[in-house]
């Protein structure tokens, strides 16, 4: 995640930050017609990126598509394939990122589990990252992806974010498993958002005050099963391991308050129509 993903698993802490790409079966629009996906994902992740405390979550199952040109979901953003052949996918991006709750720590999807780590640290707003990607395929089925992003944020945070992944996926029988590891850079901007502590901050929290810096943000290593249930529904299961990079590992606010490493577990559930 991730991210973003968390994203959010957007956002939710940026893998939470949110459930990965694979997570409903994609959607296979005929010609002049649209697609939609409808259903839920129940997710275990940390409550906040860097946090020790785990929560539950219910997020939205939603994705859209206009043949194999225009997309939107809750992880992939809102995006356009301005470049499509059959090796290479390019365009503009745009993806929301979910705030952060002092008192609770959690998104707007949180239904169990809290954090008190926060308190003192204020508010994060929701966020919007615009950008691009750029997808290279490979194997005689495609099976692997390489994908970049780079996004610049505006809202609640003003940094820069980029994700860079590599995915494998095969059949084992009717379920499709996927695999790969991801990393994400970011800007000292998003960095100190997230993980910097100011003046006002360190007298409100007592953790000493911290200045970030840019780099890699995380890295991490995650999965995803999906079984068909029949030609249009399917269910997915998917994880995510995942180690903070130094300038977030660093903050006062994860070494005292939370963790380096972190996990997300997911279970999903996805409809597919034509409209």
């Amino acid at each position: 995640m991730r991210f973003l993903a968390l994203m959010m698993l957007l956002a939710a802490p940026a893998h939470a930050q949110i459930a990965p790409t694979e997570s409903s079966p994609r959607p296979t629009p005929t010609p002049q017609a649209w697609s939609m996906t409808v259903g839920a994902a129940t997710v275990l992740s940390p409550v906040w990126q860097g946090s020790s405390d785990m929560a539950v979550s219910i997020l939205p199952n939603l994705r859209v598509a206009y043949r194999d040109d225009l997309f939107a979901s809750v992880p992939e953003g809102i995006g356009w394939n301005a470049v499509k052949t059959k090796k290479w996918r390019a365009g503009p991006l745009v993806k929301a990122r979910f705030g952060r709750d002092e008192n609770n720590g959690g998104s707007p999807f949180l239904i169990a589990g809290r954090s008190n780590a926060l308190v003192g640290m204020g508010n994060v707003q929701v966020a919007g990252e615009v950008g691009g990607f750029v997808e290279r395929r490979l194997g005689g089925k495609q099976q692997w992806r390489f994908r970049g992003e780079v996004r610049q944020g505006f809202g609640g945070h003003q940094g820069i974010v980029a994700d860079a992944s590599v995915n494998y996926r095969t059949q084992l029988g009717h379920t499709t498993a996927s695999f790969g590891p991801a990393i994400t850079v970011a800007g000292s901007n998003f960095v100190q958002t997230y993980f910097g502590i100011d003046a006002s901050q360190s007298l409100r929290t007592g953790l000493a005050r911290y200045t970030a810096k840019g780099g890699i943000l995380s890295y991490s290593v995650g999965g995803t099963l999906i079984r068909p249930l029949d030609r249009r529904s399917a269910v997915t299961v998917f994880s995510n391991f995942d180690r903070l990079g130094g300038p977030a590992a660093d903050s006062p606010l994860v070494r005292q308050r939370g963790q380096r490493t972190q996990f997300t577990l997911g279970l999903a559930y996805g409809f597919r129509f034509n409209l």
